[in-house]
């Protein structure tokens, strides 16, 4: 948690949002940069042993100070369960607070220009809410014309619900719930109804993959693409193993190494011209990006999972591939 370490951060509340949701708070560690409300973290948590990577948009006050019940100082991102989701299970249902994790800094270009446009609509669905709330928490007294159109299955499914009823009830936002169990799934042409005028409005959609690509046909094919703004998490699963295949994108090359012999040695004995100043005493000569995959530690066996669209460096002379990987050389 000190100055000048890798980024970590430390859980210090975990509270239900509903049966299958919860906010996450943590307290960073000094080499916090902050964030523009929007914007994700990843956030890597050891479960059983596997380092895993995931990333989560932010929803706690930008400049700091308390708001929502999230205390001053602290990062809060909310994540729902999902099936088969290690991670969102793993924080929903069994993480506790003190429980240690590795953060990037803040990224995305899902933010608010400056100045906000006169009208905005946010279309959300499920945990699409996220980066929504965050934009609410912090922008709601700029924006003059906000309406908003979630959905989720049913009504006790709306992570959020207080907040955003508080916020239609006093006329900050017009709120429209699109309840699955009551009005079937969104169409979007029932944006005339709910939305009349949302052509004319700066648009900001989050949700499921079938939603952001209905509504971005559907924003072209009435002649307002450049309305409509996406936030999209690219879905992978990575399943760590003893060894594997090493992919070199820029050489094209694909490796098969064992899960002993360091991504350094395998490369090099493959012809691939591995950067590296190991020999000669130069640490962190032999860090190269990797795109995606898993590696093993070979100092202390720990498994690295990556599963984002942002590189990560990885030190080729002390790790093994664990799985398959692919590295940006």
């Amino acid at each position: 948690m000190r100055a000048g370490a890798d980024l970590r951060g430390r859980i210090v509340e975990i509270r239900p949002e509903t049966d299958d949701a919860a906010t996450v708070v943590i307290r960073p560690g000094r080499g916090w940069a902050g964030h523009v409300p929007g914007q994700y973290i990843r956030i890597g948590i050891d479960i059983d042993g596997v380092r895993h990577w995931r990333a989560y948009s932010l929803t706690h006050r930008a400049d700091g100070s308390a708001a929502a019940g999230i205390p001053a100082g602290c990062v809060a991102i909310t994540t729902k369960a999902i099936p088969d989701g290690k991670v969102s299970t793993h924080l929903v249902r069994r993480a506790r607070p003190g429980t240690l994790v590795m953060l990037d800094q803040a990224t995305g270009g899902f933010t608010l220009p400056v100045p906000a446009p006169a009208k905005v609509l946010f279309l959300t669905a499920g945990s699409g809410i996220t980066p929504v709330i965050g934009m609410l928490r912090n922008h709601l007294p700029e924006l003059t014309d906000v309406a908003h159109v979630h959905c989720a299955p049913s009504e006790h499914e709306v992570i959020f619900h207080r907040e955003l009823t508080e916020h239609h009830d006093a006329g900050r936002v017009a709120l429209s719930l699109n309840l699955d169990d009551v009005h079937g799934v969104l169409e979007l042409g029932r944006l005339d109804t709910l939305v009349p005028d949302w052509r004319e409005r700066e648009t900001w959609l989050c949700g499921p993959t079938a939603l952001l690509d209905a509504a971005e046909k559907h924003w072209a094919d009435t002649g307002v693409p450049d309305r409509l703004h996406v936030e999209r998490f690219r879905p992978t699963v990575v399943e760590p193993g003893e060894g594997g295949s090493v992919t070199f994108a820029r050489s094209e090359q694909v490796v098969e190494a064992d899960g002993a012999t360091p991504i350094l040695d395998a490369g090099e004995a493959a012809g691939v011209l591995m950067p590296s100043g190991c020999r000669m005493g130069i640490c962190y000569g032999c860090v190269v990006p990797m795109r995606g995959g898993a590696v093993r530690d070979l100092r202390t066996g720990e498994v690295t999972v990556h599963e984002s669209d942002e590189p990560l460096p990885v030190q080729t002379c002390i790790n093994a591939v664990a799985g398959a990987c692919e590295f940006d050389l």
